[in-house]
């Protein structure tokens, strides 16, 4: 099982709302022969919910989590506090284990965070997208909790596995 923290499509009451990562779609496309769901702030209980439900994230049944990032001009990594983030708050609900030290981090990154809406616009990535003009892109995508979407990656496309 792969979680993809960074970029999904979430379902709202009245629309869809695409938070698209460029780096998060790589990712998913090449993994190849196992479930990948797509997660982060927005959905990180429900993530954690359905990954539970399943009896996902413990020694018999491990999970990879992958904190997509972004890409610097000259195509390296860019590591995207707001996909670190989004990675804590689904382990941090998961409540599971045993956890990696990287998965700790997370968790410990995303539980001494006490603002996430200003620290992500404060950081590279959401400084670029509000001086951008995508200052209200970045306040939504660090809104916590408000989808039970659970993204799944079926046949190239995501598709909501909650329903």
């Amino acid at each position: 099982m792969v979680v993809v923290s960074g970029g999904a499509a979430v379902s709202t009451v009245h629309a869809t709302t695409v938070l698209p990562s460029p780096n998060g779609s790589a990712i998913a496309a090449a993994a190849r022969g196992v479930p990948v769901i797509a997660g982060g702030l927005r959905n990180a209980t429900a993530i954690a919910r359905w990954l539970s439900e399943r009896g996902c994230g413990t020694a018999q049944r491990p999970i990879s989590m992958i904190a997509a990032g972004e890409r610097w001009p000259d195509g390296s990594l860019r590591p995207a506090l707001e996909d670190q983030l989004g990675a804590g708050a689904i382990i941090a609900a998961l409540q599971a284990g045993p956890l990696s030290p990287e998965a700790r981090a997370a968790c410990a990154c995303y539980a001494a965070t006490e603002d996430v809406a200003a620290s992500v616009a404060a950081c590279a990535s959401g400084v670029e997208l509000v001086s951008s003009g995508f200052a209200e892109d970045v306040a939504i995508a660090t809104e916590i909790d408000v989808c039970d979407t659970v993204p799944v990656l079926t046949e190239g496309a995501f598709s909501d596995g909650a329903h």
